[in-house]
């Protein structure tokens, strides 16, 4: 008779091993395409173009914001398990409350849309000599088959393709710099904050505006929430933090590096040449003093900057109109709608560039809307217990909101007066 398996013959259970750090890294890439976006580049180049190396401080100064900003907002996501539009659902009682609310969150994410769909759009023109309306076209259709891939495969599947196109646009608007290289007195000229007339203080706002995205805050928080919803055997939140804090980290420096060498590539390059005000103007330009080969790659990155974001911002809608209105509509039907304001501006033939940049400026006027209840709700154990923010963590974010705040409002003031 066959021996009878006993405790002692049982194979022990396999335990299950945590993540590996490398696997667990990847919201914070995806929520970073939003900083590298084609408003980003319309704004760099311009301000590059346009004052040299005037506005480097605030590209750094708004990268080191963005760290923090982008860290809460997944912690957010991570430790309650809901993104912050959903939060902020819950805690505005007053419906006419949360329409007012989803309404400027809604322009911001169509103003985001309309950033990325023209670059893309710009960057076919650039490379094929298409139309820009059917540049826009083309980029949408191309969104919409990215976005199927996050409702089809999941997020990680997703956050791949997002990651290499984000190797594209690095290798695209950073080879110039290493062919040209930037005056280094210049760069350390340009780290003391300063402004030269009201339409440098414009162009800081939308480099501010491009760099810290509303819809990149809420966007993150969902993505954070989505990516961990199912927690392995040993994946701890406090694991999970630290991991997340080295995702913010690698995002934003990628981020950061990118946006300082399109600025410093336009600002050793551009500088005092016609016709840079434009994206076809710079194109031309790098052409001319750079060659063919790091013009094309500046097209390349171009494009699959609009690409990548456009996806990340149609995201970000739908989980904003989720959150706040309860509100789910499929993902491909919010693409197709969200490309008309889009789609419209190419097809009357507006300046492309200068709907770029003042697009930024539009985001720029929603950061406090997504970045004070942010800080706010995170400060707070009744929501995040231990994980709640320490008092210093408080005061940076409370810091970075003030700033941004009254830099928007000069913005205003300057715009309203013809200052």
């Amino acid at each position: 008779m066959p021996k009878s398996l006993s405790v002692v013959d049982t194979p022990p259970a396999r335990v299950a091993r945590p993540p590996r750090l490398l696997w667990l890294l990847g919201p914070a890439l995806v929520a970073g395409v939003a900083y590298l976006d084609p408003g980003n580049v319309a704004s760099n180049m311009t301000a590059g173009a346009q004052y040299g190396y005037l506005l480097v401080w605030v590209v750094v100064a708004g990268n080191t914001m963005a760290w923090l900003i982008q860290y809460l907002s997944a912690k957010l996501g991570i430790v309650t398990g809901k993104s912050l539009p959903e939060i902020l659902g819950e805690r505005l009682r007053s419906r006419p409350g949360r329409l007012a609310y989803w309404l400027q969150a809604e322009l911001v994410a169509m103003a985001t849309d309309i950033a990325e769909v023209i670059g893309g759009a710009v960057a076919l023109y650039l490379l094929f000599d298409l139309p820009l309306l059917v540049g826009g076209l083309i980029t949408g259709t191309v969104s919409m088959i990215l976005l199927a891939i996050q409702s089809r495969r999941g997020p990680r599947a997703f956050e791949f393709v997002i990651m290499g196109l984000l190797v594209i646009i690095a290798v695209g608007f950073s080879a110039g710099v290493f062919l040209a290289p930037p005056d280094a007195a210049g760069v350390a000229s340009g780290l003391v904050p300063r402004f030269e007339d009201a339409n440098s203080v414009l162009l800081a706002a939308s480099i501010l505006g491009a760099t810290i995205m509303p819809h990149a805050i809420y966007a993150h928080s969902a993505l954070s929430r989505d990516r961990f919803a199912v927690r392995a055997s040993g994946l701890t939140t406090k694991r999970l933090l630290t991991v997340t804090r080295w995702d913010v980290s690698i995002a934003m420096v990628i981020a950061g590096s990118v946006n300082l060498a399109i600025l410093l590539l336009a600002a050793a390059n551009l500088a005092g040449v016609p016709g840079t005000d434009s994206l076809e103007g710079a194109h031309a330009a790098l052409e001319s003093s750079l060659g063919t080969v790091v013009a094309t790659l500046f097209a390349v990155g171009l494009l699959a900057s609009g690409l990548a974001s456009t996806s990340v911002g149609a995201y970000a809608g739908a989980e904003i109109m989720h959150g706040l209105l309860h509100v789910r509509i499929p993902l491909l039907t919010r693409r197709i709608i969200s490309l008309i304001p889009a789609l419209a501006i190419l097809g009357l033939g507006l300046d492309p560039t200068m709907s770029l940049v003042l697009s930024q400026v539009v985001l720029s006027f929603g950061i406090p809307f997504a970045l004070i209840p942010l800080v706010v709700l995170t400060a707070k154990s009744s929501i995040l217990g231990s994980f709640a923010n320490r008092w210093l963590t408080t005061a940076a974010g409370a810091v970075a909101s003030v700033l941004l705040v009254t830099l928007n409002a000069v913005l205003l003031f300057l715009v309203l007066t013809g200052a």
